[in-house]
């Protein structure tokens, strides 16, 4: 399982349709989540790094970022972070 990160362009995000996403935001610290859906999302601030079985992956302000099903997995917010996201 792996988690994929890239830098959108402003039409990629509008093909998508993130606009009309929710919005998720957490200050600094620790937490486990286990993804039930794949999801998507869009950095829109902050900085957090989350740490699989497979290593660790590290996103931040611009950045979207997409969550594989089944995944468990530890984030650790490094900045507050905001994001619009989106599970399939």
């Amino acid at each position: 399982m792996r988690i994929t990160v890239e830098r959108p362009t402003p039409g990629d995000l509008k093909r998508l349709g993130v606009e009309e996403w929710g919005t998720w935001g957490r200050e600094p610290g620790t937490f486990d989540w286990s993804y039930d859906s794949p999801e998507t999302c869009y950095i829109l601030e902050g900085r957090a790094r989350v740490e699989t079985p497979a290593g660790s992956v590290e996103f931040g302000k611009g950045d979207l970022v997409r969550f594989p099903r089944g995944l468990s997995c530890t984030w650790t917010v490094i900045e507050g972070i905001r994001k619009k996201f989106s599970f399939q």
